[in-house]
């Protein structure tokens, strides 16, 4: 049993902030209502149809874990939403696809998010968790990211 700060004989509640900063808690964000992003890509080296550009619109799940601040929480909502909204409404291409070249000659260079490997939903997970990692406290410990592409496909960390 976590001890709440209260006195059993009075029922008056003892404020200490020894007992609530710094403990370690988990936030979930967009597990029971995903955060949603609409977004293009394309597995250039791909055999099958996924090899042109199309789009999805993604959910993404999102967890961390560390020591509550003196604010109250472990991260700020808002911090991980804003890291997440960069991708909406973007193209996500791999380094080296020629469609980089092309958006950029369309005046479209804003529009696109290049990564080192394919923009499956396994990777992305792991660039989100990377991006989350440098945006959110160093109070974070342990950040998990899922993306799900559709409902029968989810790449990303044990949540």
């Amino acid at each position: 049993m976590v001890d709440s700060g209260e006195s059993r004989d009075t029922g008056a509640a003892i404020a200490t902030d020894d007992a609530v900063v710094g403990a370690r808690r988990v936030l979930h964000v967009g597990h029971d209502r995903p955060i949603r992003i609409s977004a293009g890509h394309r597995i250039q080296h791909h055999d099958g149809k996924c090899s042109r550009p199309h789009g999805h619109n993604y959910d993404i799940a999102v967890s961390v874990a560390g020591q509550l601040t003196d604010e109250g929480w472990i991260a700020d909502k808002g911090d991980i939403t804003d890291v997440l909204s960069e991708w909406d409404h973007m193209f996500l291409l791999e380094a080296g696809d020629p469609l980089v070249d092309a958006f950029e000659a369309a005046g479209d260079g804003d529009g696109i998010v290049v990564l080192e490997q394919p923009p499956t939903a396994e990777v992305m997970s792991v660039v989100l968790e990377r991006k989350l990692e440098a945006a959110l406290p160093d109070t974070v410990t342990e950040i998990a990211v899922q993306v799900s592409e559709t409902r029968e496909l989810r790449g990303g960390s044990e949540i």
